[in-house]
């Protein structure tokens, strides 16, 4: 498991967290922060696969330039009249996707 700071995360157990982390599976690399607003980063010519990010709670998931830009949303209370929901990455032979799943949809 990989975790990073949030925005409302202030308490001494949250300062510990780091504010961005990379790590690589499977062959992909992939870059997570909060809030993509805050990117400074162009990932594609720093050699990312997949930027994950989460601030907005909006489950989401965009290819530009042959990275995935991928928010799994917000899994806690719901909130803001949004889904509750988490993403799961799928690699395999080096590719990835992105999987979002409604946590409160028939069947789940």
């Amino acid at each position: 498991m990989t975790a990073i700071r949030g925005n409302v995360d202030k308490a001494a157990w949250a300062r510990k967290l780091p504010t961005t982390e990379v790590f690589e599976a499977g062959g992909v690399s992939i870059y997570i922060l909060h809030n993509l607003a805050q990117l400074d980063l162009k990932p594609k010519s720093a050699g990312f696969d997949v930027v994950i990010s989460g601030h907005s709670h909006i489950p989401r998931q965009e290819t530009h330039a042959g990275v995935l830009y991928f928010n799994p949303g917000s899994a806690g209370p719901g909130r803001f009249k949004l889904p509750v929901s988490l993403g799961r990455l799928i690699i395999d032979g080096g590719k990835v996707r992105g999987e979002l799943v409604n946590l409160l949809a028939p069947n789940h």
